[in-house]
């Protein structure tokens, strides 16, 4: 058993938190999140074209670069997170370049050390796995892909080979925190996607409430939610760990009220 299907396993769907690394003080907020009760902590590595996201993570993503983030940095939140949460999955969420750009050996290498669970790499897609794929799976580490509503039932058998840990639904046809998908047309997909695979499927993209959280925790394994953790770091700067697990809490409670 891994983190991540232990976390997956549990009786209730997993709440899945993002932050990006380097915004704020990160231990902090990382922190809160899992004192708030995240199941599994999604961690942002800052970008200067952040082509999936919307303004709030565009935005996490320059406080974070401005403030001179490398790679390393990523590195070393990630390790002394592990240090702190023995327990708690981290993924890391970002784009291929500086995934790739040392070599993908070095770098399954180097997330493995630093504790990572899975990889969630957003411009590579099923056809390239050779660009990062086989190393991470070396190394212990699952590649997470991604599926959308555009993802048809010819390409949905390539999105689900080789992944492993969850499959991510981005549950609307656009960036991150712009839009928010109907509850029907998400039941429908990820019913759709489940028929095809045993793996965990959460729902992403667009989830800013308790509420909403609630209503895909009924019908998905998992809820992710970004850009309304961001907007708070953004926001409330050293004060923003008390939000998040605040926050947090509250999306917990209310998935948890409708399992």
């Amino acid at each position: 058993m891994t983190r991540l299907s232990t976390t997956f396993s549990k009786p209730h769907p997993a709440f899945v938190a993002f932050i990006t690394a380097g915004d704020g003080d990160t231990a902090a907020n990382l922190d809160a999140l899992v004192a708030g009760g995240a199941d599994v902590i999604e961690l942002g590595m800052p970008f200067t074209d952040p082509m999936a996201d919307g303004p709030a993570i565009q935005a996490a993503n320059l406080r974070s670069l401005g403030a001179g983030t490398t790679t390393a940095d990523v590195l070393q939140i990630a390790t002394d997170f592990r240090a702190r949460h023995p327990d708690v999955p981290l993924v890391l969420m970002g784009y291929a370049n500086p995934m790739i750009r040392r070599g993908p050996e070095w770098f399954a290498d180097a997330a493995a050390k630093a504790g990572v669970d899975g990889i969630i790499c957003v411009d590579i897609p099923p056809e390239e796995d050779d660009a990062l794929g086989p190393a991470l799976r070396a190394q212990g580490i699952a590649p997470i892909r991604l599926a959308t509503p555009t993802t048809d039932a010819a390409r949905l058998p390539a999105v689900i080979a080789g992944s492993e840990g969850f499959l991510y639904y981005v549950s609307v046809a656009g960036i991150t925190g712009k839009q928010q998908a109907a509850i029907d047309s998400i039941e429908t997909n990820v019913s759709r996607i489940k028929q095809s695979t045993d793996l965990p499927v959460a729902v992403g993209f667009g989830v800013r409430t308790p509420e909403q959280a609630a209503e895909i925790a009924k019908v998905a394994d998992g809820v992710v939610v970004g850009s309304a953790f961001v907007d708070l770091v953004g926001e409330f700067g050293k004060d923003a760990p008390a939000r998040l697990q605040e926050l947090t809490a509250s999306m917990v409670a209310a998935m948890q009220s409708e399992s």
